[in-house]
């Protein structure tokens, strides 16, 4: 009926269209404007209804805007079930064909290096700051601008990051006497600020210039401002260094940035040892499939999800959890006077991390059976009892560091998150397919 609900009741816009007007001096009464904002409640009661008979129908959320996964895997998991019993060969032995071999070509292209450096001029220091992947692309960068500039370089130095928490120095991650001795030949690198320099600051690092410099710099900022501080000075520092140098660089710079992270940076001898081992285990693992495996790049840590401002399905526990989250990593960037989190808002664009249960879901549909072999790279999970469940449940062969090695061989680098990092970057490296859910510079490093 025009004008009244499914339930017999009269709709609110029926309701106000009815109300009759009021003159002008009535609608400026004051305390007029808080009545007018009191919603169905006045108009109910204005009309003698109870409350206690009116039904409240909850406004629908937007599509996209809430996370509902769960049910729709409750849904599609007897079709995976009736699919696995038909399917015929596992997808990792097709994956690639012969033509996609033959776009692959290497970036290098260094001419032949001189038989010796021109002499430096100065020192260039840099702080690379983030988890792995970020330090390892701020090495490279690092190696290019001084390149670039002629400078000698200092070991990055590694910034102690408030999430990563890791205390770990490029030794520890790096082999630094292979970095030193690769890059002879096109920069000269040190370990330690040469004597002169640590007289002419007086023994204090900090002494020596910090230069802001903006993120995505080009190589003429570099030559035009940052070159005749290092001449005046004979040292300069930037720190933070992280996407301190832009993406499109001559051919000569991207060169010596491409050598840098093929050809000069390795792990330390103890991480390479460990992530062979694992490696080996992970291809025996997979003896099914030709010792093939895909592997998953799964960012769904606590810090990345309380960072996403996203809501799951934990209800008011999972809120508080993620609010001390924020504050513990971020302190008070998330109370700032005018921020507001819109959660829902940011489901629908696409910005929150994909849980375990949705990548399991994504590579169903790609097409990869539970006879797959699956290595997944991450920090600790969030949650990780209930939200590995599923995937597992998905892909019985899944594997992950802790299953890969023994605690006694994780123990040494247990507490430093760079170090398991590099282990998990190996295992992936050797991986038939790579998969990441998350916006990051994992796949690029």
């Amino acid at each position: 009926m025009h004008g009244y609900s499914r339930l017999g009741m009269p709709r609110l816009s029926a309701v106000l269209a009815a109300l009759p007007p009021r003159p002008e001096q009535e609608r400026r009464r004051p305390g007029t404007q808080a009545a007018e904002h009191c919603g169905e409640a006045c108009v109910f009661s204005y009309f003698g209804v109870s409350l206690k008979n009116v039904v409240v129908i909850s406004k629908r959320s937007p599509p996209g805007s809430v996370y509902r996964s769960p049910q729709v895997f409750q849904k599609l998991w007897p079709y995976m079930q009736q699919a696995e019993s038909n399917h015929t060969q596992n997808l990792l032995m097709t994956v690639w064909n012969s033509k996609g071999h033959k776009v692959w070509k290497p970036c290098i292209h260094i001419d032949t290096p001189q038989a010796e450096l021109p002499k430096s001029n100065g020192l260039f220091i840099i702080e690379a700051n983030g988890g792995l992947n970020q330090q390892r692309l701020s090495i490279c960068d690092a190696v290019a601008v001084a390149g670039l500039l002629n400078a000698t370089l200092l070991i990055p130095i590694f910034h102690l990051n408030s999430v990563w928490r890791d205390s770990s120095h490029f030794g520890n991650i790096f082999d630094e006497d292979f970095f030193i001795h690769a890059l002879r030949n096109h920069v000269n690198v040190v370990r330690e600020l040469p004597d002169d320099i640590l007289q002419r600051f007086d023994h204090n690092i900090s002494n020596i210039v910090n230069l802001r410099v903006k993120g995505w710099s080009s190589t003429t900022y570099y030559l035009r401002k940052v070159l005749p501080k290092l001449e005046e000075m004979g040292a300069v520092r930037i720190a933070p260094f992280s996407n301190r140098l832009a993406h499109a660089v001559p051919s000569n710079v991207q060169g010596l940035r491409c050598f840098a992270n093929f050809e000069a940076l390795r792990f330390s001898n103890s991480i390479r040892l460990l992530a062979d081992k694992m490696v080996d285990r992970m291809v025996k693992s997979s003896s099914h499939s030709g010792g093939k495996y895909v592997s998953v790049h799964l960012r769904f840590e606590e810090d990345m999800v309380a960072f996403s401002c996203c809501e799951y399905d934990g209800g008011e526990e999972e809120k508080h959890e993620m609010d001390i989250a924020r504050e513990r990593s971020w302190r008070g960037k998330f109370r700032r006077r005018g921020r507001v989190i819109r959660p829902g808002a940011n489901r629908v664009d696409g910005k929150c991390p994909l849980t375990p249960l949705e990548v399991g879901m994504m590579l169903r549909g790609m097409g990869f059976d539970n006879t797959t072999s699956v290595y997944i790279a991450a920090g600790k999970i969030y949650k990780a009892e209930k939200y590995m469940a599923p995937l597992k449940q998905m892909f019985p062969r899944l594997q992950m560091k802790e299953t890969l090695a023994t605690s006694e061989e994780l123990a040494p680098f247990q507490g430093h998150l760079s170090r398991l990092a590099a282990l998990d970057y190996t295992v992936c490296l050797h991986s038939e397919v790579f998969v990441t859910t998350q916006g990051g510079i994992f796949p690029t490093s």
